[in-house]
């Protein structure tokens, strides 16, 4: 991978990364494990972590700026478009990724820029708030994966579990009731680092996009591999249900119990 030069972080975006934290604290416990591998720590490195509640990017930032990271998100386009937050996202150095539009694929060459500057860039594998009824990563898109095969760079899972006891599914709706609830109850929310990159060797025969499948599987195995500690006892059904959640079942991955 042909280097640039490193990615100077600005300083609004350390600054949000830090307030992250103080945003986190009234509305719920965090606790961080694993922590960053040591030789990925000054990057490039590709954060794939799931997905399941619009809560989650806070804390993950807030989980991030705990261990020293300091991530570049892969965010959908609709986010860019809105006014001061989107002006804010530019700045900070965030990817936009337009979905759904011919422009989709522009995303792929701008984060392996943010790696080739030796960035952690964060992605969210399953493309959306995941919708399996029992809240465990869906299938993947394959992007991530190719990311990989572009930059060459390392692929490590984190995997992050109780922000739908914080805001459910359904947000902005009935924001300010599940705000108060969660004031009110504090729930523990929990983000784990793996404690090494994923192994994709297996996924190197074939055709690009037969590796970017394979390797796709193997990012979510991971995923699912580091979510499991966090939800020991919760394995079949969550103990706290969302229910402004839709499920939707097309998705669906096997697990490997």
């Amino acid at each position: 991978m042909q280097t640039s030069p490193v990615w100077r972080v600005p300083r609004l975006w350390r600054l949000l990364l830090a307030l992250s934290r103080i945003v986190v604290f009234p509305l719920a416990r965090l606790r961080v494990s694993g922590g960053m591998p040591e030789p990925l720590r000054g990057g490039p490195v590709i954060l794939a972590t799931n997905h399941v509640s619009p809560f989650d990017p806070v804390i993950v930032m807030a989980a991030c700026h705990r261990v020293g990271i300091v991530p570049r998100i892969m965010a959908t386009g609709g986010v860019f478009r809105t006014p001061v937050v989107g002006a804010i996202m530019r700045h900070c150095g965030h990817i936009r990724v337009d979905r759904d539009t011919a422009h989709v694929a522009d995303a792929l060459p701008a984060a392996a820029k943010a790696l080739a500057e030796n960035s952690a860039v964060l992605v969210y594998p399953e493309g959306r708030i995941g919708l399996d009824p029992w809240m465990w990563p869906e299938r993947g898109k394959t992007g991530a994966a190719r990311m990989a095969q572009m930059s060459g760079s390392p692929v490590l899972a984190v995997a992050q579990w109780g922000t739908h006891a914080v805001i459910p599914w359904a947000a902005p709706r009935h924001l300010g009731r599940a705000l108060l609830k969660a004031v009110l109850t504090r729930p523990v929310v929990r983000v784990r680092f793996a404690d090494h990159p994923v192994d994709l060797s297996s996924a190197q025969t074939g055709s690009p996009g037969a590796q970017a499948m394979h390797a796709t599987r193997l990012i979510m195995d991971a995923i699912d591999e580091t979510l499991t500690p966090l939800r020991r006892d919760e394995m079949r059904m969550p103990r706290v249900i969302d229910v402004t959640r839709p499920h939707d079942p097309s998705r669906i991955r096997p697990r490997r119990d």
